[in-house]
């Protein structure tokens, strides 16, 4: 099978499909075997023919899951765990098993495979919406405009609830229709937990996880007074509409030269309490709509004076942000709070300035909830990524798990390092930990609030094999992921996936061929975003500089000293490449972007599969002209050429770049001209061609037409390589591309930078 076919049928990609079978081995690998792994990506057999019965599991402490890697004696009806060599018996209802009548979970095919279990969450899921009311009023239309067609895409059993805030925060009550109440919070007041709680009337009326099971949709006597703040849609849709129609702009006048007073802190600190006191451990999300920097308050991450900017990198660089660590230390117990209890906070910023995202991001990271980035709540951004996150499946149940688990346990070879992408450690210290830690470590299981269909984890391993015990020839290393969730129909479901990989001898050229370059890049581009928080820009530089040279002194053919000796073999040859655009990310480099900008985009990083973090790391470019079909071109200086049309796709932008004669032409109006067809169909291909990669992508990119020369031409001369600059006779002869004014180093000096310093033999 090839890594496509793989991740089809199990979503999941590894660095490497042969695993080095010692310590030292795995060490001298430099690439960490990892892999991505999307535990939800969606399969058509799940849904065409559901498993409705429990798994069946190895006995305690290993409680590995039955599945096709395990040995079966169909006469004596026992199975042997590939995890603990244990034996076990079949249950009963098993006993017609043979060789040729065997379940589900012993087939090939179902490496991956899903059970329904017979247990049904005791609330449907809970949908909590924390508006910013100081917004521009057409702004403010937008947004409501927004909430209330989200209502109707709600399913009618989902729970609701609204709150409010500007200068105040307002809890709104809709068990009453007729006269709408609201319990009034300070904006300026850090509220404990409790006091939340005493003032909305939630104490002792808490709802405890293992109570007799209610009907879905059906309150039990505990959580009466959560019904007056939260409500099945189908019972409270008319009241909530007209409360949000009602809605207007914070009441409190704002100075020309004040910021409005804005407790974005206490608005969620008051949904966080309101839903940990009512619905602890149940599935929930809190989604925040701000429309500016909190001011005050707990959380507030800038003044309300205008004359004093949002803070830069390089104002948290310097460490004269005066509100920076306040900010991020109060959201971060936000973030811990609300995961504990399975509840995700999603954050869309519509605005032109920051709003706080870098302070806030650890509640939507650690929550596995959405960022979204606009302009304004009023631009096709947010509107189309809003409607985006309430898609449905065949069945019309939201796309979207709640309060999920992912366990991994390992066979005795291997142990796990950690994971990066976006959860919370559980805090499970299992045998299958290692010492080494990678991202979020210490456990071999991680929660994650909310899980979609795309949301994909990058998960590490270390090999703990010693070379003086050697395996089996032909031995190989098991790996279980086990994703309990539940579905949005309220289900409890398990989702598991079994994966096997031969382990090869350090010498043998197996293990250089089962190398995965694009999934070594994704995964190695998370390490440095990982350590990016931590530590200094350049640090994370020299250490993938590093390793890129180590990976290639390792895997490369060269004689020693000779640069022009030096080889890759056609699955270690684009590697370098990726790192090459990888240093020059936005992910890595602060420059041009804010650090809302730079929080936004290492979370979609963190959250996509291998196909979409490419684009990230290295846009594609696809080049249009007269006498030939579009194709793909190096993303370099070489490819602007007058007469052409570019489509660069970033993932977060689609940009269409017309050359300077394509420009002139279309300013002329040839198009519209007879005889001119031609011209008319090549303005319109790279247009069809960016609907398409419109159709699924989330968050929608920014759609950008710029002619050569134009200001907006910059998001595209930032991305391509400069191998002609300003200071450069061009190395392509006489028709050099467009010249870019950078010093960057292009992609043929960093190749031969890395040659020489690969061939040196000291790293």
């Amino acid at each position: 099978m090839n890594f496509d076919e793989i991740e089809e049928q199990d979503g999941i990609r590894f660095t490497w499909n042969a695993w080095p079978s010692s310590r030292a081995e795995a060490t001298k690998a430099v690439v960490p075997i990892s892999c991505l792994y999307t535990p939800l990506k969606e399969r058509d057999d799940f849904v065409e023919n559901p498993i409705w019965y429990e798994p069946v599991t190895c006995k305690a402490p290993c409680r590995a899951i039955l599945n096709p890697y395990c040995q079966i004696d169909v006469r004596a009806k026992l199975w042997i765990c590939p995890f603990c060599l244990q034996r076990n018996s079949f249950p009963p209802h098993y006993k017609d098993i043979s060789s040729t009548n065997l379940p589900a979970e012993l087939l090939p095919k179902y490496t991956t495979i899903e059970y329904n279990l017979n247990r049904v969450a005791q609330i449907p899921p809970i949908f909590l919406y924390v508006v910013d009311t100081c917004l521009e009023d057409d702004d403010l239309k937008a947004l409501k405009d927004a909430l209330v067609v989200s209502l109707s895409l709600l399913p009618p059993y989902a729970w609701v609830g609204l709150i409010t805030f500007g200068t105040m925060t307002q809890v709104h009550e809709l068990g009453f229709g007729d006269c709408p109440k609201s319990y009034i919070f300070r904006g300026a007041k850090d509220y404990t937990a409790k006091q939340i709680q005493d003032m909305l009337g939630l104490t002792g009326n808490t709802v405890r996880p293992g109570q007799p099971a209610q009907r879905p949709g059906q309150p039990s006597q505990t959580n009466m007074a959560a019904n007056r703040f939260l409500l099945p849609v189908q019972e409270c849709e008319f009241v909530l509409t007209s409360i949000l129609e009602n809605l207007q702009r914070d009441p409190w006048p704002v100075a020309g030269d004040k910021r409005p007073q804005r407790c974005t802190g206490v608005a969620t600190s008051v949904a966080v309490g309101l839903l940990e006191a009512t619905f602890p451990n149940t599935g929930a999300r809190i989604m925040l709509f701000g429309g500016g920097p909190a001011t005050e308050g707990p959380g507030a991450v800038v003044s309300n004076e205008l004359r004093e900017p949002i803070r830069s990198h390089h104002d948290i660089e310097k460490e004269s942000a005066r509100h920076y660590k306040k900010a991020i230390k109060f959201y971060e117990g936000l973030a811990k709070r609300a995961a504990t209890n399975g509840h995700t906070i999603d954050i869309f910023a519509g605005c032109l300035d920051q709003i706080g995202v870098l302070e806030m991001k650890s509640m939507a990271n650690q929550t596995g909830g959405f960022m979204i980035l606009a302009d304004a709540f009023n631009t096709a951004i947010f509107k189309q990524s809003f409607q985006r996150i309430f898609q449905k499946d065949a069945q019309g149940h939201l796309q979207m798990g709640f309060n999920a688990t992912l366990d991994v346990q390992t066979t005795r070879e291997l142990k796990v390092c950690g994971l990066i992408g976006h959860g919370i450690s559980a805090n499970k210290k299992s045998t299958f930990v290692g010492d080494t830690e990678i991202g979020i470590g210490n456990t071999s299981a991680w929660k994650m609030c909310s899980i979609t269909t795309k949301a994909t984890h990058g998960i590490y391993f270390e090999v703990v094999n010693q070379p003086t015990a050697p395996l089996q020839p032909g031995s190989r290393g098991l790996i279980q992921f086990v994703t309990h969730y539940q579905h949005s129909s309220g289900q409890y479901r398990l989702r598991v996936t079994t994966v096997a990989r031969n382990f090869a001898d350090g010498q043998s050229p197996e293990i250089a061929n089962s190398f995965d370059q694009e999934t070594a890049a994704v995964l190695m581009a998370r390490i440095a975003v990982f350590k990016g928080e931590i530590d200094d820009g350049p640090d994370v530089l020299r250490w993938l500089d590093r390793m890129l040279i180590r990976l290639c002194q390792r895997f490369a053919d060269y004689r020693k000293d000779d640069p022009h000796s030096f080889r890759l073999s056609d699955n270690f040859s684009i590697y370098p490449q990726f790192m090459f655009h990888l240093r020059r990310s936005q992910f890595l480099q602060a420059f041009n972007n804010s650090p809302d900008e730079t929080a936004f985009y290492r979370h979609v990083l963190n959250r996509e599969n291998v196909d979409n973090s490419l684009i990230m790391i290295q846009p594609t470019l696809t080049s249009y002209t007269f006498d030939q079909p579009p194709q793909p071109v190096l993303l370099d200086s070489v490819s602007i050429k007058p007469d052409v049309i570019l489509l660069l796709d970033t993932f977060f932008h689609i940009l269409i770049f017309h050359g300077e004669t394509v420009a002139q032409w279309r300013e002329a109006g040839y198009q519209t001209q007879e005889g001119y067809e031609n011209f008319k169909e090549l303005l319109e291909a790279p247009v069809m061609d960016a609907q398409e990669l419109l159709i699924d992508r989330f968050p929608i990119p920014r759609y950008i037409v710029c002619d050569q020369g134009g200001s907006q031409a910059r998001f595209l001369l930032s991305k391509l390589n400069p191998s002609t600059t300003h200071a450069s006779s061009s190395p392509y002869g006489a028709t050099p591309g467009a010249a870019i004014f950078t010093d960057d180093v292009s992609l043929q000096v960093f190749m031969e930078h890395l040659k020489k310093l690969s061939v040196a033999g000291a790293s």
